[in-house]
């Protein structure tokens, strides 16, 4: 019997060959592919009119952002995070000395509950860290409200949400800064890269020295800073990519119709909506497995799926607070976490990009549906 074609869970968006070509023939006479070269410079303006963002700095990756605006912001003692996350939002505060004070989530977002912050807050708080969870926004408002109440700051990590924007207005201008992850496996991607967003030009300034070993000149170190700077070769080909990312977007967001419009009525089988004024990117499709209702559990599917070479993911399983560098912190015990247990526990995100097609979706669904 031949082998069905393999379904993975995501597949980059990737630019036009000959148009790349192009481009690195230039930077090949141009001779200069790091450091601030051309490409970075027209990546990072056009980066801040497509997010509505002011200042943009790039990065080498998704991590090294996190891991600098703690730096820059002189984060220090104990940050509130949410545990259903990515472990580069944990690891982030543990490389710069900060404790991570877990806190449990909206099941109705994946993202972290507001009602559960000012309870975690001790004299050893100096910030927030949420996460936007598959792209869909948080309680911006309130998380800020908290943060003024109690003079902290607000680091969001919004590696899903490129381009996620609430009546118009991007969702990384919340918080003091924003971080963005381009890896291959996100909705824009440079094949490794990244960003952080902040809101004024001396932030800019002072992000671009630290992510430069610090160097303000040729000869002046004002910071400790570390190498972690997005060459000319990637810039380039995320310039290329920005030109097709909002038609990859509304692929996408076909393929989360077919998926609402077939499940939606399946016993056992939960997922998110839309958020009302929200424009969403469609970076995951998480689906949620009651085992009881739905007679099997969710790595059940998981497996059956494999078998039949279509690939999901468990995202976010395990819990950050359970691996074992934070296990031991009283705030990662389950008791205190239980709707992130058990969305982690019933979590399948089925694949989800553009290039699907309609038969794609039909043998997923069928996997699905039984």
């Amino acid at each position: 019997m031949e082998e069905r074609k393999l379904i993975t869970v995501t597949s980059p968006l990737l630019p036009d060959l000959a148009e790349f070509n192009e481009y690195l023939k230039d930077i090949w006479s141009r001779k200069w592919i790091t450091n601030n070269g051309h490409y970075h410079q027209l990546l990072e303006k056009a980066l801040c009119k497509y997010l509505k963002v002011p200042y943009v700095s790039l990065f080498t990756n998704g991590t090294l952002p996190l891991i600098t605006a703690l730096q820059a912001l002189r984060i220090t003692g104990e940050v509130i995070t949410t545990p259903y996350s990515f472990v580069a939002t944990t690891h982030a505060l543990w490389w710069n000395g900060i404790k991570p004070v877990f806190v449990d989530i909206d099941p109705a977002t994946g993202n972290i509950n507001p009602d559960k912050i000012e309870a975690a807050i001790t004299p050893k708080t100096t910030a927030i860290m949420p996460v936007h969870v598959y792209g869909k926004p948080c309680d911006t408002k309130r998380i800020q409200e908290i943060a003024n109440k109690y003079g902290l700051k607000v680091i969001y990590d919004a590696a899903h949400a490129f381009g996620v924007e609430i009546n118009g207005e991007s969702i990384l201008r919340a918080g003091d800064m924003s971080t963005l992850s381009f890896h291959a496996t996100k909705v824009f991607n440079t094949i490794e890269g990244g960003a952080l967003v902040m809101h004024d030009e001396e932030a800019k300034k002072r992000i671009d020295y630290l992510k430069n070993f610090g160097f303000a000149d040729e000869i002046t170190v004002v910071a400790p800073g570390i190498n972690s700077k997005m060459d000319e070769v990637r810039a380039a080909y995320g310039i290329l990519n920005l030109k097709q990312v909002d038609k990859a977007i509304d692929l996408r967001k076909q393929v989360a119709v077919k998926y609402r419009e077939a499940l939606r009525d399946v016993e056992g089988i939960s997922f998110f909506d839309d958020m009302v004024g929200v424009r969403h990117n469609y970076s995951y499709f998480p689906i949620f497995i009651d085992a009881e209702k739905y007679g099997m559990t969710r790595d059940e599917l998981y497996l059956r799926m494999k078998r039949e070479n279509i690939l999901g993911r468990r995202y976010f399983y395990p819990l950050i607070s359970t691996f074992s560098t934070y296990k031991g912190l009283e705030s990662a015990k389950a008791e205190n976490l239980p709707q992130a247990t058990k969305m982690a526990e019933s979590v399948i995100c089925l694949p989800m990009y553009h290039l699907l097609t309609n038969e794609d979706v039909e043998r997923i669904l069928n996997m699905v549906l039984k």
